[in-house]
C-alpha cells in the first residue's frame, strides 16, 4: 500500500503544483517508499493538462537531511536499473534525469539542511531558490564518497566545487546563490511567497513553449558534456565505496548512524556536532 502522506500535495496558485516531503522527524530523509512517491507524483503531474510547474520543498525544520541510511534505500526501487556494480549511484543519476526530462518545470524550495541527496535532489530540479540560512552541503565526502550525482563543477565551477570536494563543508543560501547552485536567496519567512510568485510566471507560460524553452537549456549543458561527466562520476563513486576508510564508516553506519554521523563530523565541528 502506497504512504500517500510521504509526500503532501496542495495547489497554492492556478497551474501550479506543490509537493511538500512529509518525514519532518526524519528531516525528510530520502526512503525509497518516498522517492517512489515523490516520482510518481511528478510523472502525474507531468500528464496533468491542468498543471504546468510543480514546487518541491520539505516539512519541519528542513529540506532534506539527505538519503535514508537507517534502511529505507533497499528494495524495492522507485523504478527499474540495471543491477550489478555501482546499481545505487546510477539508479539516483536515472532519477535526476527523470527529472530533468519531464516536460514541466520542477522548482526546489529549499530551507535549513539540504545535505547529501537532498542537495542532489535540489540540483535535479529546473529553478532551485533558497532561505538565505539554508545550509547546503555533501558531507559525505569526508568519509565515504563523492556525490552520486555529481553536479559541483556544472554549477559552482571548478575552485568552488574542489574546495566543497575536499572538506565537506557546507554554505548558506547567499553563498548559494553567489556561486550558482542557487536562483535567489530570500528571508525564510518570505521563502514560500517568493517561490509561489515566480511558480505563478513561469504557469503563464503555455507548457508545449515551456517544454521546448526547458529541453534548449539541458541540451546545451549536454553538449558541453554534463550528462556524460555525471553517468561516469557514478562509476567513481562506486569505486570510492571500496576504499577502506568507506568500508569501516558503512560498518559503523550499521551499528548506528548517529554514531558515524558524529564520527564524521566531529573534527570539524559542524553539521550535528555544531551544537
Amino acid at each position: 500500500m502506497v504512504d500517500e502522506d510521504l509526500v503532501l500535495v496542495d495547489r497554492p496558485a492556478e497551474g501550479v503544483q506543490r509537493l511538500t516531503l512529509n518525514r519532518p522527524a526524519k528531516r525528510n530523509a530520502l526512503s525509497n517508499a518516498l522517492r517512489a512517491r515523490l516520482f510518481t507524483l511528478l510523472e502525474e503531474a507531468d500528464r496533468d493538462r491542468d498543471l504546468r510547474v510543480t514546487i518541491l520543498r520539505g516539512a519541519g525544520t528542513c529540506f532534506s537531511a539527505g538519503y535514508d541510511l537507517g534502511g529505507g534505500t533497499g528494495a524495492p526501487y522507485p523504478y527499474h536499473t540495471a543491477p550489478g556494480a555501482g546499481h545505487w549511484p546510477r539508479h539516483v543519476v536515472d532519477g535526476a534525469f527523470r527529472i530533468w526530462d519531464l516536460a514541466k518545470p520542477v522548482i526546489a524550495q529549499v530551507h535549513g539542511w539540504c545535505l547529501a541527496g537532498g542537495s542532489e535532489l535540489a540540483t535535479a530540479c529546473d529553478l532551485v531558490y533558497v532561505a538565505e540560512d539554508a545550509q547546503i552541503g555533501y558531507p559525505p565526502v569526508r568519509t565515504m564518497s563523492p556525490p552520486d550525482n555529481q553536479f559541483h563543477p556544472w554549477l559552482c565551477g571548478m575552485r568552488a566545487a574542489m574546495e566543497m570536494m575536499l572538506t565537506g563543508d557546507a554554505i548558506d543560501g547567499l553563498e548559494a546563490v553567489r556561486l550558482g547552485f542557487a536562483n535567489r536567496a530570500y528571508p525564510a519567512d518570505e521563502l514560500d511567497a517568493a517561490v509561489v510568485a515566480m511558480a505563478t510566471r513561469v504557469a503563464r507560460v503555455p507548457t508545449d513553449v515551456q517544454a521546448m524553452n526547458k529541453r534548449s537549456v539541458h541540451r546545451g549543458m549536454e553538449i558541453m558534456g554534463l550528462r556524460a561527466a555525471i553517468r561516469a562520476g557514478t562509476e567513481i563513486q562506486a569505486l570510492a565505496m571500496t576504499t577502506e576508510t568507506s568500508r569501516a564508516t558503512f560498518a559503523e553506519v550499521r551499528e548506528s548512524v548517529t554514531k558515524a554521523l558524529d564520527s564524521r563530523d566531529k573534527g570539524f565541528g559542524d553539521y550535528r556536532t555544531s551544537r
